[in-house]
Order: C-alpha cells, then structure tokens, then sequence
C-alpha cells in the first residue's frame, strides 16, 4: 500500500519490501477478515488474523458472531465472489449439505398484501448456518502457510500517528488476563486491516493517534429478531416448497419464515419492530407467528419439533463508516465488511458483500495502472458495499418509527421511492421485472438494471399482474 503523502512507492510483493518482508495484521476472523487476509497473503510475505474469540473446530455459533444462531442466506452475489476467491467453493458447500433454494420456485412467499407466483428460478440462494459457511471458508484460508492466527486476543489500539499505522496494540482475553497495570502487546506490520465488525472500536484508535475517526450514518426501524431450530415431523402441510417467508413492510410490520439448514432442520425466525419485538419465551413465541396475514407459518410451526429454545437478537441497524469521504487519515490501514458498513440482517446481504469487498480488495491490489493509495483502496472497499447500502437503508427509511441521521430523504430518492413502488406491485408476478428486482436484490445486477428500456416499459406502461389469492403449496407447472 503506497502512502497518500510524498511516499508513493507501491506496497505490492516485491517494491521494496526490505529485510524483514511485509506484514498485514488483520483484526477480526470472520468471514471478512478470513477472505480479506486471503487476498492480502498473495502480496504480503506474512498475514496475521487477530481474533477476539477461540476458534472453532466445526461448523458451530461462537460468541463473536452474535447473530450466528439467526437466519443466513448466501445471495448469488457472494456466491460468486466466493468461487471467484476460492475456486470449488460452492461444489464444498453443495457437499456439506447446504440447501440451494430457487427463487421463487422453491418458496412460499407473501409481500405488501400478495403471494409470489411460485414459477420458473432465476437465481438461487444458500440457507445453511452462518458456522457451516465460515468453517468451510476457514479451512481454505488457513491452509495457507503465509497466514497465522492469533486467539482469544483482542486489538485495543493502534501503533503509529495521524500519518502511518504501524501494527496494533493486542491483549489477551480470558480470565486473568487484564491483570492490573498489564502493557499491551505490540503486533508490528505495515498494513493493518480492521474486520472487527458491526462493534468496530476503530473511531476511538483512530482519534487516539490524532487521526480523524470516519463520520457515521445510521437508520434504526427497531427491528428485533428471535429465532429457534425445529425439527420437520410432516409433510410441509401438502407443500413442495423448501421454505416460507412473509416479508414486513410499512403496513405490516411483523414477519418471519421458515428456511431449512444443512443437518435436515428447519430455522424458524420472527421479526417485529420496537415496542413489539418477539418473545422468547415457547409460548410468546409461537403465538407471535399466528399475527401473520395467513397462519401457515403458524401451522407448520404448530406441526414441527422444536429442537432449541428461542434465541433473541437486536443489533439491526444499519450502520455506514464514510471512511470514503476526505480526512486526516494515517497510510497503512484500512477497514472492510461490516467495520465500514452493516446492514438491517433481514436483507441476507452481509455475508455476500463480505466477499464482494474481498473481490474489490484483489482488484485494487492487482490494477495494473492504480497504485493503491490508501485512500483509493479504501474508495474501492466502500463502493463494494453501496449497492447493498441503497437496498437495505432504502427499505429501511419508509419504515414506521425509523431513526437516525440518514432517515431524511432528498426529492430525487422521492421520485425514485415512486418508481421503486411500482416495481414492488409488480414483482411477485411480473416475468419481466421480477427476475430484473430479483438480481439487484441478489446483488448480482446494478440498480441501473431497473430502468433498463424493456422493464421501465413493464413499470410504467405495464398492468399490475395476477397473482395467486392463497399460499401457492405448490409450484406452477414447468418450474421445477
């Protein structure tokens, strides 16, 4: 990484590396530390992944990640970030047992007031557990001798001032750890990336070294979440589908579904908005599903086993760090995935633009005629997770009781929130917008692909279409 002062010699592998070989200290080893610090091991001699929890041996929640025991979806544009990263990946993941949903063939959907048409897929998702995902990812990375992991050791600060980083400050976790008057240890590198996540403390270390600490966007609609494993004992009430979903909206606020995971189980999440969030006690629990606009959810619930209590979960804001916008900020580190932008985790795109922004990361790495300033790597991290941005805290801003300093909305998001609507009235049935809305939701097309001639034609001119009055348990001949 060139510094953005008068130093402009390149941080690739072999610009004057100097003696002792370049070093990245990574903080954070989930699934975008893990897939950044792969990256970073094709230009750097040594990779260190600093992890606050012990990891895990088998695909299992650890406490680092604390919304590992909710609902995951892979969207077909982490899928191919992944492959593209680690080439056989999905073939991994298919043989691990990873249950592969067609959209909207393989789900019973309800949104705004209408059933999805159950037709032909045009993409696919990945339901299986967060765990099952990050293990599969964690054996691939650290099977590099170039990457070393460091355990149960949190980062507290930076090493360095207002102009360079120069590694991170680490203390061990555990108990007896903190012993009083205790100096943190110096991790010396030249490149320090933060992957810290959503709880990043990345603003605190940037001020203590006279930096400026990035400016903060955030959209809060209150969304809380509970969820709880069960076990399938039926049929799926007379259903070929592999899954349920009622998708809240501003005049439903209330939703859940029902998704299936790797080991034959189902995971059944609720969602509801401040002041109305969903019990986890077993009986709140199941009698909070039966407030959906049709009970079945309810009844499958009602039909199945559960196999774990009700877990709560209530981080869900959505959360932007505009290290993108000009600053007094040091050369030599960086931050990714959610340590610059989280997500309402309704909209399944975190794990995907984790990967994306692994994607970006190689692409600034290898541009054969960029050099990667810090601040242009960084430019290029943010606008990896744009698209997901606008989806989510779009959404987000019309719902009721939604806080924060990005709800406001300008009159060209009013014109495009018009246009937007009539996409959504045309989506559950439309065969032209609904495949177009499907790949910008899977992040696998830009928004720009919703105005393109042939679906504006559809959204403006076209006729709302017919959709099915009841849950479709059945898919429409020709979409299997």
């Amino acid at each position: 990484m060139a510094d953005d002062g008068q130093n402009k010699g390149s941080w690739r592998r072999g610009a004057g590396a100097g003696a002792r070989g370049r070093h990245v200290a990574v903080i954070g080893g989930s699934l975008a530390g893990l897939l950044a610090a792969h990256v970073l091991a094709e230009h750097a001699d040594t990779v260190t992944i600093v992890e606050r929890d012990r990891l895990p041996q088998s695909p299992e929640p650890r406490p680092g990640v604390p919304q590992g025991r909710h609902a995951h979806v892979l969207l077909e544009g982490g899928q191919l970030a992944l492959e593209a990263l680690l080439p056989g990946f999905m073939d991994e993941l298919r043989a691990s047992g990873a249950p592969r949903l067609g959209q909207p063939s393989d789900m019973v959907q309800w949104q705004s007031g209408r059933w999805f048409r159950r037709t032909e897929p045009t993409s696919y998702i990945y339901t299986g557990s967060r765990g099952q995902i990050e293990h599969l990812v964690r054996e691939r990375v650290l099977a590099n001798p170039a990457i070393t992991t460091v355990t149960s050791t949190e980062a507290v600060g930076l090493l360095g001032d207002a102009f360079r980083v120069r590694g991170v400050l680490l203390r061990p976790r555990g108990e007896g750890a903190r012993a009083v008057g205790q100096e943190p240890q110096v991790l010396e590198a030249d490149l320090v990336l933060d992957a810290s996540g959503r709880g990043s403390h990345a603003s605190q270390w940037l001020s203590a070294i006279g930096a400026e600490p990035p400016e903060e966007e955030t959209i809060d609609t209150g969304l809380a979440y509970a969820s709880r494993i069960y076990r399938n004992k039926s049929d799926n009430l007379g259903s070929d589908s592999l899954g349920y979903f009622v998708f809240p909206n501003p005049s439903q606020v209330c939703g859940g579904g029902v998704l299936p995971l790797e080991d034959g189980r189902h995971l059944v999440i609720l969602s509801g908005v401040r002041g109305d969030e969903p019990p986890t006690d077993e009986e709140g629990f199941e009698a909070f599903a039966a407030r959906f606009p049709h009970p079945f959810i309810h009844d499958w619930m009602r039909e199945a086993e559960p196999d774990t209590p009700p877990f709560g979960f209530r981080q869900t804001s959505n959360l932007r760090r505009r290290y993108d916008r000009p600053g007094r900020r040091p050369a030599g580190f960086l931050a990714t995935g959610d340590a610059v932008c989280t997500f309402n985790p309704i909209y399944g795109q975190g794990m995907a633009v984790a990967a994306m922004s692994a994607v970006a990361l190689r692409g600034a790495l290898t541009h054969p005629r960029r050099t990667p300033t810090t601040r242009h790597v960084q430019q290029v991290l943010f606008e990896a997770s744009r698209q997901a941005w606008d989806i989510s805290a779009g959404a987000d801003r019309k719902m009721p009781g939604a806080v924060g300093n990005a709800v406001s909305t300008r009159a060209a998001d009013r014109v495009a929130g018009w246009y937007l609507a009539r996409v959504q009235q045309r989506y559950p049935g439309d065969p032209v917008v609904g495949p177009a809305f499907r790949s910008v939701l899977t992040l696998t097309s830009p928004l720009t692909t919703l105005f393109a001639p042939k679906v504006a034609r559809a959204v403006l001119f076209g006729p709302v279409p017919e959709t099915p009055l009841e849950p479709p348990m059945t898919r429409e001949p020709g979409s299997g």
